[in-house]
């Protein structure tokens, strides 16, 4: 029995619909899309609840807070990545692409498939603690104003990308 091909949006026509969100966002708001502020966020709400005199004494904390003195949660980007998640979730809906399955090679188990992308994406958000910012700010919005350091933020994660497949290949074939 074959699948039925699954539908996909033209990449050219996603592209452009991306690129004019982007800009968009940056008119709208005076800044790019990212998500790593959105987690940020989260983060420095749940330390206040379980440790409010932690964040009180903690420089850190303090200038984040004084950011956002309406509530850390009311931060726009906890509603884009909210969005995000939603949109992901009514796009494989609507186009018969939603499945709750683990992908993976078949010579790669479970557990082996969850811990690298647990520990994938805890090098990824420390990353983007020290880049200041996420792959989507750094690099997207960087391209979209044209600066120099995004598109070399954009070359480096593609080259980063293609040295580590190299070495990491041997668990996804």
């Amino acid at each position: 029995m074959s699948e039925k091909p699954k539908n996909f949006m033209n990449p050219y026509l996603a592209g452009i619909l991306l690129g004019l969100v982007l800009l968009a966002t940056i008119y709208i708001t005076g800044r790019g899309l990212g998500a790593s502020g959105a987690m940020k966020s989260a983060v420095v709400a749940s330390v206040n609840v379980v440790a409010p005199s932690h964040v009180q004494n903690t420089k850190f904390y303090q200038e984040y807070t004084q950011e956002h003195p309406d509530g850390i949660l009311k931060n726009w980007l906890v509603f884009e990545v909210i969005g995000v998640v939603i949109g992901a979730f009514l796009s494989g809906l609507v186009s018969n692409r939603l499945t709750f399955k683990l992908e993976r090679p078949e010579k790669v188990k479970s557990m082996t498939r969850i811990v690298g992308a647990f520990v994938g994406g805890a090098f990824f958000g420390l990353g983007a603690q020290f880049a200041r910012g996420c792959t989507s700010g750094a690099a997207l919005s960087g391209m979209a104003v044209l600066s120099t350091g995004g598109i070399l933020t954009m070359f480096c994660i593609f080259g980063g990308a293609y040295m580590f497949a190299y070495f990491f290949r041997k668990l996804w074939l």
